[in-house]
């Protein structure tokens, strides 16, 4: 099979294992929330977010490295991994450690300062796949992490089964959690040593390589933390465990929709990072404008779709105990859809190793979001919290467009935006037209759905938004030095 094959079949396969995965978190969550009710999602909700804060810092911008880094054609690819599996599980070590002792000093429950705890194991094993993840990214094999994935997702929903059956209460579902990753991570080992002998390595000249990369990914992580979590953690300190639930599980959505943009960014980076180090500044361009592109096309008909039908999936997803979520997804969409844009700008700024210029950006944007968590959440609760994240990603879109606009010296073409946008607002129109409450089952939810999806896509084939060869330029086939070189290795 020849290289151009292999990387469609690994973007098929990834793709495929995506939905798969989600679908089966979508099922996890549905009888969690149920079983919890709101007062303990929000205290699961809680859990997560804290942890969280601890597990995004010892990334270090080690995950965004390491492709980086094995996308180069010169790099020792064993000891490269070994550095950066040594360096990762001492930060995983140092900052998850940090995690259930702070919580200590917080005025949070029991179960909260437990869960924190247990969860800190969970998010080690994470931490390490990561890493191990690379090793597969590189061979285009991603079959192998995709059943790892899928296979620790079976175990976590068989576990909140069994856990809700008999009512086994909230710390079990954490450490459900804590075996749902060690499957992950076993799986993703036992498949890595068929290429790889992973082992601990230190070496001096290869670490400052390491962080001279990653230290400016690290700082703008820790100021991205500042506006992605800080509103459910502030919520969780002065808001009652209901509230927070109820954010949660409007948020929970998000977080399954923006893996979308993030996936697809991880299979562009290695093409727009060659293109760029080998001066192919057209085919940068060229791939760079129809990645924008599909991630508008993916953005806008979510934005205006879930206008109609919000309640409709909270209650069908979380439990009617959750309805009150509705108006929350449908502000927080709106985040979700400029994710999906800003991702494509700020792996451009990756691609082409200028992280350190946008750290002003996000210093910027965490103070002024955290100001606006201050100010409006005790006011207004989590709709105070939606409307300030929609600020913040707002303004990390458009400092990460100026940026890699600024640097690349690209012309963008908005032709396909503007034929998008029409397509939703058709799509929208259709919806409009169905009956009051049509969504309001499961068989009309799935209805209005197929309905949506025909109308936009038909719009856009009209319009002539998309093209086969508008996916064509997503596969490096013409790139026949990178291609040389990857298939050598």
């Amino acid at each position: 099979m020849n290289l151009s094959k292999k990387v469609a079949q690994n973007t098929f396969i990834q793709i495929i294992g995506k939905i798969i995965s989600t679908i089966l978190g979508l099922l996890a969550l549905a009888i969690m929330t149920r079983y919890l009710g709101i007062v303990g999602f929000g205290e699961y909700t809680t859990v997560i977010t804290f942890i969280s804060f601890f597990a995004i810092i010892a990334d270090l911008g080690l995950t965004l490295v390491t492709v980086q880094m094995i996308s180069d054609p010169t790099a020792d690819e064993g000891k490269t991994l070994n550095n950066l599996l040594t360096l990762r599980l001492l930060s995983a070590f140092i900052f998850l450690g940090l995690g259930p002792i702070i919580v200590l000093l917080f005025p949070y429950g029991q179960n909260i300062k437990a869960g924190v705890l247990i969860t800190a194991i969970s998010f080690l094993f994470v931490a390490l796949n990561q890493i191990m993840t690379g090793i597969f990214q590189k061979r285009l094999i991603m079959n192998k992490s995709v059943w790892a994935e899928i296979i620790s997702r079976v175990a976590l929903l068989l576990g909140i089964i069994l856990i809700a059956y008999f009512k086994l209460g909230l710390m079990a579902i954490f450490w459900a959690s804590v075996l749902s990753s060690a499957i992950s991570f076993g799986i993703q080992l036992y498949f890595s040593r068929q290429f790889i002998s992973l082992k601990l390595e230190y070496d001096k000249a290869i670490w400052k390589v390491i962080i001279k990369k990653s230290w400016p990914l690290a700082i703008t992580i820790a100021f991205n933390l500042i506006y992605l979590k800080a509103d459910t953690l502030i919520l969780s300190l002065i808001k009652s465990p209901a509230e927070v639930g109820i954010y949660g599980s409007a948020y929970k959505i998000i977080d399954v929709l923006v893996t979308i943009p993030f996936m697809f960014a991880g299979v562009v980076l290695p093409i727009l990072t060659t293109d760029w180090l080998q001066k192919n500044t057209d085919r940068f361009q060229k791939v760079w404008q129809r990645s924008l592109d599909f991630m508008i096309i993916m953005a806008l008909p979510l934005i205006v779709g879930t206008q109609f039908i919000a309640k409709d999936i909270m209650m069908l997803v979380a439990g009617p105990e959750f309805a009150a979520a509705g108006p929350i997804l449908q502000i927080l969409i709106l985040a979700a859809a400029l994710i999906f844009i800003g991702c494509i700008f700020s792996h451009i700024i990756i691609a082409i190793d200028k992280q350190k210029k946008i750290i002003g950006a996000y210093i910027f944007t965490s103070i002024t979001a955290l100001a606006g968590y201050l100010i409006f959440i005790p006011k207004y609760s989590y709709l105070g919290a939606a409307w300030t994240t929609i600020y913040s990603e707002l303004a990390i879109l458009l400092f990460a467009a100026y940026y890699a606009k600024k640097y690349t010296a690209t012309k963008l073409n908005t032709k396909v935006a503007w034929k998008a946008l029409f397509s939703a607002i058709i799509m929208g129109g259709a919806l409009y037209l169905l009956p009051a409450n049509f969504s309001a089952n499961k068989l009309g939810l799935l209805i209005t759905i197929i309905i949506a999806t025909i109308v936009y896509v038909s719009a856009l084939l009209i319009f002539k938004a998309i093209s086969r060869e508008d996916l064509k330029l997503l596969l490096p086939k013409n790139n026949k030095p990178n291609l040389t070189v990857l298939e050598n290795k």
